[in-house]
């Protein structure tokens, strides 16, 4: 079974920064595909970032520039560098896997077995 352990986020005004990581354990092969969502109550969670295990990466157009996701594979662990942050990117964030590739769909929710407990982020204006 995999298990997923986020930490970071908080509050921070807007432009500011903040740093997701997501600690995994419990993976059976090393072809694991890892992703951030977020979701705002009353909307479907939206997928935010992705990364395959060697680097192949996919951004949701509301973050591309401002974001970076990142893996250490070694460590089994999954970032996300976030920068320039808006009052939109208020949101309580997951991090999410699932075993093998995902292709474009690595922004579907559905697409994955295993997810973190959330971690909030809060942008003040």
């Amino acid at each position: 079974q995999v298990h997923l352990v986020q930490s970071g986020g908080g509050s921070v005004q807007a432009g500011g920064s903040l740093r997701l990581s997501c600690a995994a354990s419990g993976y059976t092969d090393n072809k694991y595909f890892m992703a951030w969502f977020r979701q705002v109550p009353g909307k479907e969670r939206e997928g935010v970032a992705g990364i395959g295990r060697v680097g192949n990466t996919g951004y949701a157009d509301s973050v591309k520039g401002r974001f970076t996701v990142s893996r250490d594979n070694d460590k089994n662990t999954l970032y996300l560098e976030m920068n320039s942050l808006k009052p939109e990117d208020t949101a309580m964030y997951y991090c999410a896997t699932r075993s093998g590739s995902v292709g474009a769909l690595w922004h579907q929710s559905s697409t994955y077995a295993y997810w973190g407990q959330g971690t909030q982020v809060t942008v003040s204006s």
